[in-house]
């Protein structure tokens, strides 16, 4: 009887589930001056890129999300070289369904911003979207965090923040500033989330049946719309002609339709090897026009179950594809409407050997 019990305690010690892990980021917000086209050519041409006739040009200051090492936010976390790509995207949250998620967030900006996830489980004080909800006053200081403020936001990954039944084993959430909701996700406020299955992950909650993955954000940034504006028409580096604001073609010429926060090519290189399980978490955000079709050249994807090469993508969505790569090259990988095409909403990708 007792070898019994030890058997069956043995059993259910190795097939229970991994313990949940809380799991904490320190981020900020930064100020930056942001180039959307930092080789001032188009890369897929050769030709030298300019100004459209109201264009201020290609770089705004923003504000973007950066990732730190600890909560003394003295120490920016880098970039690989091989998530370069990743340009003004904020640093990617990781959690596995179970665990929690705490946010340390510190505004190094001049304006009142905030931490808002979707797919996730809060409560109000972690909400980070001020509106009239009757929390009372006080209860919600996430909403709006002061210049120079620190606020930490806690949150629940339950079974309903995860994959569903005909899901991969990990899905795609975003986060980004809601405090001015539109103009802070125009001044370049966004991130990506991976919420993996339970079972399905390694120790850093990324899916252990995949060995790359690619973070891409088709947006279609107004910067007349930015919380920055005012400062960009102000200031002679990012406004050199010293244009005014004007009627309706200005907002036309200062909308980068862009991916990653890069025009016309001039994002870095996505690597991809042949015959490596690759997935693709493909997101949008909220402007006038964000409805894309990501269109992948020289390989095809699997989107919920199905073959295609081309993805359907509306405002604020989000997709995951996944790829097991055959064909070696350099290939393009765009928007596949013809007025995002036309304005640069073009990047490359390359599959090695």
């Amino acid at each position: 009887m007792i070898t019994v019990l030890r058997t069956l305690a043995l059993f259910l010690l190795c097939c229970a589930p991994a313990a949940a892990a809380q799991r904490t980021y320190y981020i900020a917000a930064d100020e930056v001056l942001w180039n959307y086209a930092p080789s001032a050519t188009n890369v897929l041409t050769g030709a030298k890129l300019k100004p459209d006739k109201s264009q201020l040009g290609f770089a705004y200051h923003k504000v973007l999300y950066h990732g730190y090492t600890d909560g003394t936010f003295s120490t920016q976390q880098q970039r690989s070289a091989d998530q370069q790509y990743m340009g003004l995207l904020g640093p990617v949250i990781r959690a596995v369904v179970g665990d929690s998620v705490v946010v340390v967030f510190r505004n190094n900006s001049h304006l009142p911003l905030s931490f808002h996830v979707h797919g996730l489980r809060y409560l109000k004080t972690s909400e980070g979207a001020p509106y009239r909800d009757g929390s009372g006053s006080g209860v919600k200081p996430g909403d709006a965090v002061a210049p120079g403020q620190t606020y930490t936001y806690y949150f629940d990954v339950p079974e309903r923040s995860g994959p569903g039944p005909m899901d991969q084993s990990s899905i795609l959430w975003m986060y980004h500033s809601h405090t001015d909701e539109l103009r802070d996700v125009n001044t370049g406020l966004v991130g990506p989330i991976v919420i993996t299955r339970r079972g399905a992950a390694r120790d850093d909650g990324s899916p252990n049946d995949t060995s790359r993955e690619i973070f891409t954000m088709f947006a279609q940034f107004d910067e007349s719309q930015s919380r920055l504006f005012k400062e960009n028409i102000a200031d002679p580096s990012t406004n050199p002609r010293r244009l005014k604001p004007g009627p309706s073609q200005f907002v036309d010429d200062n909308t980068m339709f862009s991916i990653n926060g890069y025009i016309f090519g001039n994002m870095p290189l996505i690597d991809v090897h042949r015959g490596e399980r690759t997935r693709w978490y493909v997101m949008s955000t909220m402007s006038d026009f964000d409805f894309h079709a990501p269109h992948w050249h020289g390989e095809t994807v699997v989107i919920n179950g199905m073959r295609t090469d081309t993805a359907e993508l509306g405002p604020m969505g989000m997709i995951v594809a996944d790829m097991v790569p055959d064909d070696p090259g350099v290939w393009l990988y765009h928007c596949h409407l013809n007025i995002h095409l036309e304005a640069g909403m073009v990047a490359r990708y390359r599959t090695l050997p």
